[in-house]
C-alpha cells in the first residue's frame, strides 16, 4: 500500500498544487495493468513506460490497451507515454533509424485509444560525440540525422506536439532550433539537468510553453556514483529550491520517476512539506 498520511483519495496527496501530479507504471513489480490499478486511485496521471519493444510481446496487448481505458474513465486518470529506448532515431545506420521510425510509430498507434497528453522521445547521442561537442561536424550529422528522423516520423503524426524530446545528458541546446523548427514540446527531465550539471532553471524558461511535462525524481551525490531516479529526500537543498520555484508556476504534469514504492512514498512526503 501507499502510506502517505489520510491518503483515501488523488486530491489529499498535496493540496496547494498548480500541476498534475504522476508516477511511473512500473512502482510494483509487475505489469502496468496491475500498477495501473493499484496508483490510480491517487494520482492524477501514469507514466506508461514502454522502455522495451523487443520482442513484441513485451508491448502491452490491444485488451491491455482497453483496460488502460477504462481504468482512466473509472478513475479520472490520464496517461503519458514514455516511448522506447532500445530503438534510435539518431544511429549512424540508415535501416537502424528506419526500424526506431516504424517501432515508434507502432508504439504511437497502440496507445492512441487513450489520448495520452504526450509521448516522451529520447535522442540518444553517442559517448565519442559527447566528449567531443567542439567538433561540429560530427554533431550536424547527428543533428541531420535526428531531423530526417523525426520528419519520417511527423509525416505520418496529425500534430507534432504530442511528441516531447526529453532533456538527456547533454546541452538541450543542441536540440533547440530543431525544436523549435518542428513544433515539438520539450520533456524537461529535473533529475538529468541537475546530475550532468545543466542550467535547470534556464531550461524551463526557455522551454516552458512547450513543456507539458516534467520529469522529477532525486539525486544522490553522496557516493563517488552519482545516482539518479533516487527519491526526492536525497536531493540537495539548493537544487530542490530550484524545483520547488518551478513547481509553483507550472501547470503541466509533474511525474515522480521512480521505480519502487520506498522512493514513491520518500518523495512524497517530501513534496507534501511543501505543497
Amino acid at each position: 500500500m501507499i502510506k502517505m498520511p489520510d491518503l483515501n483519495s488523488k486530491n489529499s496527496i498535496l493540496l496547494d498544487k498548480p500541476f498534475k501530479l504522476g508516477t511511473t507504471s512500473f512502482i510494483f513489480p509487475d505489469h502496468i495493468v496491475p500498477n495501473v490499478k493499484k496508483l490510480g486511485p491517487f494520482f492524477d496521471e501514469i507514466e506508461l513506460l514502454v522502455f522495451e519493444s523487443m520482442p513484441e510481446d513485451v508491448l502491452p496487448s490491444k485488451e491491455d490497451v482497453t483496460t488502460l481505458l477504462s481504468l482512466s474513465q473509472d478513475l479520472d486518470l490520464t496517461y503519458n507515454i514514455h516511448l522506447p529506448t532500445d530503438v534510435s532515431l539518431t544511429h549512424e545506420s540508415l535501416n537502424k533509424r528506419q526500424k526506431a521510425r516504424d517501432t515508434i510509430l507502432k508504439v504511437i498507434d497502440l496507445f492512441t485509444p487513450l489520448a495520452p497528453t504526450t509521448h516522451t522521445l529520447h535522442l540518444d547521442m553517442l559517448p565519442d560525440l559527447k566528449n567531443d561537442m567542439g567538433n561540429q561536424k560530427k554533431l550536424k550529422k547527428w543533428e541531420e540525422q535526428a531531423r530526417q528522423s523525426l520528419d519520417a516520423v511527423l509525416s505520418e503524426i496529425s500534430n507534432p506536439g504530442t511528441i516531447s524530446i526529453e532533456t538527456l545528458d547533454y546541452p538541450f541546446s543542441c536540440l533547440e532550433s530543431l525544436v523549435e523548427e518542428l513544433n515539438l514540446s520539450v520533456c524537461i527531465d529535473a533529475g538529468h539537468q541537475i546530475k550532468y550539471g545543466h542550467n535547470l532553471l534556464k531550461t524551463f524558461e526557455t522551454h516552458k510553453v512547450r513543456t507539458p511535462i516534467i520529469h522529477l525524481h532525486g539525486v544522490d551525490f553522496s557516493d563517488q556514483k552519482i545516482k539518479d531516479h533516487t527519491s526526492l529526500d536525497k536531493l540537495p537543498p539548493k537544487y530542490f529550491r530550484q524545483v520547488q520555484t518551478i513547481l509553483e508556476e507550472f501547470t503541466g504534469v509533474v511525474s515522480l520517476e521512480v521505480f519502487n514504492l520506498e522512493n514513491l512514498n520518500r518523495s512524497l512526503t517530501h513534496l507534501s512539506t511543501f505543497f
